[in-house]
């Protein structure tokens, strides 16, 4: 089931339980999509397992994450940039293997996380709460693994709406990137057919991302592929025009919401120099002081 399959059951399924008390948890259901599924193992190679272990303030009990870690390119040098990766629903890390790969490529060290209830994560229905409190347990991990580097937040689909909160919570990020991402669970059920039906109020995992994206404090790009039917492109658009400088929009024509990543990688790469400084070095990255100059 696609997400926009998903978020229409979940339209559905907020008028036919109206009321009743499992209306949460079927959202966190529908939402999420958890799965340990993992047919991207193949993609996997030259990456390590990665154990985050916390005690949970959302649950109340110990958790366990599992990530993988992608060491950067050698000619990003020993302060090369790290960069957190956070995926969207349905498939866990495995199914990332390709973005994750690309990211390295351009110069990053990459940690993408599972969140609970996804592949060997702790087996747990995940929520909204839960999925803010795993990105932010991620995050300190990295602080204190390269406390010296430059450190960035990535998310794609529903993991740009966990980036985004994430980056209200911290100070230390050297700049947000999400893809394919949307302004609020509520904005996206309206863009369906039925969607001008009053059922915001009844929606629980709400994702409210367009609230939030003028708290950010570092440089923000916002990519969205001119072809996403699941996540419509103006919803891209709402975000970075909500949002405040330094920031900037790439549109990738011809990108799905699948395939955006790697149809708009030239695109990726040239807002990467010009919105963090960054030039390109032997096919990686290197910041800009690193380089001797700034493009």
């Amino acid at each position: 089931m696609k997400l926009r399959h998903a978020l229409l059951s979940v339209f559905a399924g907020i008028v036919l339980l109206a009321g009743c008390s499992s209306l949460d948890e079927k959202q966190r259901e529908w939402i999420f999509q958890p799965s340990d599924r993992s047919w991207g193992a193949a993609m996997t190679d030259g990456m390590q397992d990665v154990w985050i272990e916390f005690d949970s303030k959302v649950s109340g009990e110990p958790t366990k994450l599992h990530a993988l870690w992608m060491a950067g390119p050698p000619e990003a040098g020993a302060n090369g940039p790290v960069l957190l990766y956070l995926h969207g629903a349905r498939w866990n890390v495995s199914g990332s293997a390709g973005r994750i790969r690309r990211m390295q490529e351009l110069g990053f060290s990459v940690l993408a996380i599972d969140y609970r209830g996804f592949g060997k994560s702790t087996n747990v229905l995940p929520s909204e709460d839960s999925a803010y409190e795993d990105a932010k347990q991620a995050w300190d991990w990295l602080a204190r693994k390269h406390p010296t580097q430059p450190r960035y937040i990535f998310g794609h689909s529903l993991g740009g709406a966990i980036g985004i909160d994430l980056a209200t919570r911290v100070k230390d990020e050297s700049g947000l990137i999400v893809e394919g991402t949307f302004t609020s669970i509520p904005e996206v059920v309206a863009t369906f057919k039925w969607g001008w039906l009053p059922v915001s109020g009844l929606i629980t995992q709400r994702f409210e991302s367009l609230r939030k994206i003028d708290k950010i404090g570092s440089p923000l790009l916002v990519v969205h592929g001119s072809n996403d039917s699941l996540i419509l492109p103006s919803l891209g658009r709402k975000l970075y025009e909500a949002a405040i400088d330094p920031k900037r929009f790439v549109l990738v024509e011809g990108g799905s919401h699948h395939s955006t990543n790697s149809v708009g990688q030239d695109q990726y790469r040239e807002a990467l120099r010009d919105l963090f400084g960054w030039q390109p070095a032997f096919g990686g990255l290197k910041t800009a002081s690193e380089a001797g100059a700034r493009l």
